[in-house]
């Protein structure tokens, strides 16, 4: 079971940036789809970005072109750059990883954007 650690939440203005990372346990890191999920109160949980072991990255419409999801293999984390933020950005964020039926998730981390 990989264990993941999400780190790089807080409070930031609107049209700010956050970097969000999530370290990843495990020597087989590189092989695993990474994703990052968020809910916001009262919502259900919602696909932010994915990333596969090659690269390939998917984006939630409301996210694209503010957000870039990406890998360090060698460090097993993953990041999520979010820049231009909304005041509905506001959510946990959960680190994921997925491999057929192997399925990990962090503890979260708040994002909040308000002014």
């Amino acid at each position: 079971q990989v264990q993941l650690v999400e780190s790089g939440g807080g409070l930031v203005q609107p049209g700010g940036s956050l970097r969000l990372s999530c370290a990843a346990s495990g020597s087989i890191f590189s092989i695993y789809t990474m994703g990052w999920y968020r809910q916001a109160p009262g919502k259900q949980r919602e696909l932010v970005a994915t990333i596969t072991g090659g690269g390939s990255t998917n984006y939630a419409d409301s996210v694209k072109g503010r957000f870039t999801i990406s890998r360090d293999n060698a460090k097993n984390t993953v990041y999520l750059e979010m820049n231009s933020l909304k005041p509905e950005d506001t959510a946990v964020y959960y680190c994921n990883s997925n491999l057929g039926s192997l399925n990990s998730w962090g503890q979260g981390t708040q994002v909040t954007v308000s002014s």
